[in-house]
């Protein structure tokens, strides 16, 4: 029997709840919350030490400027985000923190390199190496099952995306675009757990809107904007192998990505908002224009988490 269709709106609601009921559960130091307080200057935590676990963070807003808050990973790689808090707005985030050495990164006006501060994660007393929730049988499976899921969406955009190098290499303009947004559908479907892959998020998928001074630009919106904009393949080639390249990258790390019932349902919940608030009004395909392409894929990837996770 196929599968009805969830509502985004219901899918959004139930990756809300599925995120605070794993931060209740998963965690032997459960109940853990930091307050981080963001201004225009400062990004101060209450406490710069947690044990291991899953933590929830309290982000309160008291600049004059939109913010966002990072949890970083010494090499910088994302672990978690929250973006788009208003001024004066408090937002919260759950995220399990292995025993180490973070950052937390305020982002006033949502550019540049933001505002970090140290954070320190120790290990739980007599606590596992691994995070309770994963240790859950029911949630362990779901774990296994999504990281299947994640390793097939991969794939699929890594063979699409080997037809749309081909194509710019061909200089065929006309089948380079037809294939560019059906390329992306299985790497936006993953999107709950993009940051698990560490550099590779911005290297196959930063906009050119969200690029820092002199950083260096990649992936599929280069492609994009020269598709579009140029009517051309010119000098492109190089671009769409590296894109091949950083795709095979990603398969090859999805059987050792860090991915949690946590992670899942945090990225779940934090893609359907930023769909909700950001995609929705085209900047994500700014030259393309095939928004609803990507918007329908992070839904299913997000309907996958959920139907995943929630109680049977």
């Amino acid at each position: 029997m196929p599968r009805q269709s969830v509502p985004a709106v219901r899918v959004g609601v139930v990756a809300a709840a599925l995120v605070a009921a794993l931060a209740g559960c998963s965690s032997p130091q459960a109940g853990q919350a930091i307050a981080v307080t963001g201004t225009d200057t400062e990004c101060t935590p209450a406490t710069s030490t947690v044990s291991a676990g899953t933590v929830e963070l309290r982000f309160d807003n008291k600049g004059t400027k939109v913010n966002e808050l990072y949890v970083l990973r010494p090499d910088g790689s994302i672990v978690t985000e929250k973006e788009d808090v208003a001024p004066g707005v408090g937002a919260r985030v759950t995220v399990e923190l292995p025993a180490g050495s973070y950052l937390l990164q305020c982002k006033p006006g949502m550019t540049g390199d933001g505002i970090k501060t140290p954070l320190t994660v120790t290990a739980a007393k007599g606590a596992a190496a691994v995070p309770a929730a994963s240790a859950d049988p029911r949630l362990a499976s779901a774990v296994t099952a999504y990281r299947s899921y994640v390793a097939g969406e991969a794939a699929s955009s890594l063979a699409l995306a080997k037809q749309l190098a081909a194509a710019v290499q061909a200089g065929d303009v006309a089948k380079a675009k037809a294939l560019y947004a059906p390329s992306r559908v299985g790497w936006e479907r993953v999107e709950p757990v993009a940051e698990s892959f560490g550099d590779l998020d911005p290297k196959i998928d930063a906009r050119e809107a969200d690029l820092a001074e002199g950083e260096k630009w990649s992936g599929w919106h280069v492609l994009e904007k020269g598709l579009w904009t140029t009517n051309s393949t010119k000098g492109l080639a190089p671009v769409a192998a590296t894109l091949v390249e950083d795709l095979e990258d990603l398969v090859a790390r999805v059987p050792k990505a860090q991915i949690t019932p946590t992670s899942m349902a945090n990225g779940a919940n934090e893609l359907l908002d930023e769909v909700a608030k950001g995609k929705i009004t085209g900047e994500e395909e700014a030259f393309s224009h095939t928004d609803l392409v990507d918007m329908q894929a992070n839904v299913e990837g997000a309907r996958k988490v959920v139907d995943l996770l929630a109680p049977s």
